[in-house]
């Protein structure tokens, strides 16, 4: 095991009980492929899922192993229309299982989420029976005024980038609290526990995952 290796089993440990002590289910899993596996034995066969916007999940591979798996599965991504991706999103408040990632958590188990639209942390926050979360340890900050630092000024720049709006960290990466119509960050989630307690499960990745 490398020095880094070691660091980030020790940190996901550590961190994996103080989410247990949030009352979240929580894991630790070395590679995104050991926590794809991970995650497919926590969604019992025909249950139904869906996910939020995040490119953890989907550049790990878990979305298509679901697709591909006895699930039913309501991907807006396979929307036809506005209408159709809207009825999507709003799927998400009856299914068995959401998954999303985090924009960042603070070492003692807070986690912070930015959103745009709002419904990603609004099915975080409540709806679905059950809410994954795919973590990769790059997103871990020192407490949690750091964890909304990094949000505002590192994942939210990046994500404009990838959706290709009109803002102005697209233009000089760096956050100017700006009220543009196309803003991201016009939904800002603190999470200091999972309520009930137990319906949260987070899968903490030991490898840098999304934004």
């Amino acid at each position: 095991m490398t020095p880094r290796e070691q660091r980030n089993q020790r940190l996901g440990e550590k961190l994996a009980g103080q989410l247990k002590q949030r009352h979240y289910e929580a894991y630790y899993c070395k590679t995104a492929e050991e926590a794809v596996e991970k995650v497919l034995t926590l969604i019992p066969e025909q249950s139904t899922v869906t996910w939020g916007g995040s490119a953890t999940i989907r550049d790990m591979g878990l979305t298509a192993r679901l697709k591909a798996g006895r699930y039913r599965v309501f991907d807006r991504d396979d929307a036809t229309t506005a209408e159709e991706k809207v009825s999507i999103y709003r799927k998400a408040f009856e299914c068995d299982y959401y998954l999303s990632s985090v924009n960042a958590i603070s070492e003692d188990g807070v986690i912070i989420n930015i959103d745009g639209n709002g419904n990603r942390v609004a099915a975080i926050t409540w709806g679905p029976r059950h809410v994954i979360l795919v973590v990769g340890l790059n997103k871990v900050c020192r407490d949690v005024d750091a964890a909304i630092q990094r949000a505002r000024s590192e994942a939210a720049p990046v994500n404009m980038a990838r959706f290709d709006f009109d803002t102005p960290c697209q233009h000089d990466g760096t956050c100017h609290d700006c009220k543009s119509p196309d803003s991201i960050c016009n939904y800002v989630s603190i999470q200091r526990m999972s309520h009930p307690a137990g319906r949260h499960i987070v899968v903490l990745v030991g490898e840098p995952l999304g934004y």
